[in-house]
């Protein structure tokens, strides 16, 4: 005689339903704030795991000139990164401005920046740009090559730094070659099948 099927306990039916909307839900990393709504489109886009666990959806924007060819190698890739373009980033957990920070400076460092003394003055501008952020909110920098770049948290300015070498410095943790996460380069540059 068969066995009755067991009922599904009462906690567990919600954090199903909870689990399958997340799944369903669109990436936050694929909006942009109203101020550059229009002016970009997006070339790719990809997330980041560590041990498995998610720590954030990205998704790379440019001019759209540059984004409507798909990017074959490194030189159609910098003519795309030559022209303002953006990065978004939509939180998986919580990340304190400090936190945010200090791994930014950490992958610059790894990238060859050594000036201490500027890495100091790098850490204030960027602790204004970069608040707090809790799971599913979503961090946004426009990189104006050769000029700066301007941050945005759910979609509120947060600051504009107009120093080019930092802007350079910030957008290459994610966009040079010499990057920490190379499959998830190729995947904001839709390079993605070329990383496998």
């Amino acid at each position: 005689m068969p066995r009755p099927r067991a009922a599904l306990d009462p906690w567990l039916a919600p954090l199903l339903l909870a689990g399958a909307l997340l799944a369903a839900a669109p990436s936050f990393a694929r909006e942009l704030p109203p101020a550059l709504q229009g002016g970009l489109q997006r070339v790719g886009e990809g997330e980041l795991r560590w041990f498995g666990l998610k720590l954030y959806d990205a998704a790379l924007w440019a001019m759209p000139d540059a984004a409507a060819e798909p990017v074959d190698d490194e030189a159609e890739v910098a003519q795309v990164l030559a022209a303002d373009h953006a990065l978004s980033i939509r939180y998986a957990r919580a990340v304190s401005s400090a936190r945010l920070v200090e791994l930014s400076l950490g992958e610059m460092r790894r990238l060859g920046y050594e000036d201490e003394a500027q890495l100091a003055r790098w850490a204030q501008a960027l602790a204004r740009a970069l608040p707090s952020v809790e799971a599913g909110e979503t961090l946004v920098g426009l990189h104006r090559p050769g000029e700066g770049a301007q941050f945005w948290h759910q979609g509120q300015p947060t600051a504009a730094l107009e120093d080019a070498e930092l802007a350079a410095a910030f957008f290459a943790i994610w966009l040079d070659p010499r990057t920490r996460e190379p499959r998830l380069r190729a995947q904001l540059l839709g390079l993605a099948e070329r990383a496998r």
